[in-house]
């Protein structure tokens, strides 16, 4: 008999959570109605990645794109983010769950920013999942803002750019002290990274699905960590 091979489970694992908009069409509801049902998904999804052994979960929530959208769907998204963040501090007690928040926020109004930072600080001391949510990120702002912040350093002598290292630049980043995702997954049909931890996401596997993010379930989740249990990851090597 074949040795059977172990099942892995990965570590750290990024969503790409499209298709809330084509399944509110589907069903002749305002956009709105999928991203609301699209947030009730994501909340269940993270109780689940834990039941499975998944200790890092990062979702993309609102894109440093998004803003070009009509202004009453980001004027909903921003206020389905305020009812997110606020229940979050009561789940995330209950659920022993590390909340972050990733991306620019200096660009969201006052009351929601105050919510992330008191959500982040309650959370801080949780030792279950780690759960990190993607609000007006782009990879490429992240990028750019971490440079900026090492060229400041530079500047006041606190580094040398010559002995710079890849762990030390990875410091200046909103993910700093996450492990690269093992992980990729999108869902929708749609077969790109958007901007979308374009660091972290060098040695990624990639995951695609046409199924739309309010319909994704525990199911859809393990289907995806059974596909990466088919990924030879060699990182470079033989």
């Amino acid at each position: 008999m074949a040795e059977q091979k172990e099942y892995r489970v990965p570590q750290h694992v990024a969503i790409i959570m499209d298709g809330n908009g084509r399944w509110a069409k589907k069903r002749f509801l305002p956009r709105n109605a999928g991203h609301a049902q699209g947030s009730r998904v994501a909340e269940q999804i993270c109780e689940d990645a834990y039941n499975l052994g998944i200790k890092y979960l990062t979702i993309y929530a609102f894109s440093t794109e998004n803003w070009v959208r009509p202004k009453e769907e980001v004027d909903a998204l921003m206020n389905l983010l305020r009812k997110y963040m606020k229940d979050s501090i009561e789940r995330s007690g209950k659920n022993n769950m590390r909340v972050r928040v990733i991306g620019d926020i200096r660009r969201l109004d006052e009351d929601l920013q105050q919510s992330i930072r008191r959500l982040e600080e309650v959370s801080a001391d949780n030792t279950g999942l780690c759960f990190q949510v993607a609000i007006n990120y782009g990879g490429r702002d992240e990028i750019l803002r971490a440079a900026k912040r090492m060229a400041r350093d530079a500047a006041d002598g606190k580094i040398c750019p010559e002995e710079l290292t890849e762990e030390q630049f990875y410091g200046y980043f909103d993910t700093e002290g996450i492990p690269y995702p093992d992980l990729m997954i999108r869902t929708s049909g749609e077969c790109r990274t958007s901007n979308f931890l374009p660091w972290q996401l060098a040695y990624s596997e990639f995951y695609f699905t046409d199924v739309l993010w309010p319909d994704f379930n525990k199911k859809e989740l393990q289907k995806a960590i059974e596909y990466y249990n088919h990924r030879d990851r060699r990182f470079g090597g033989v």
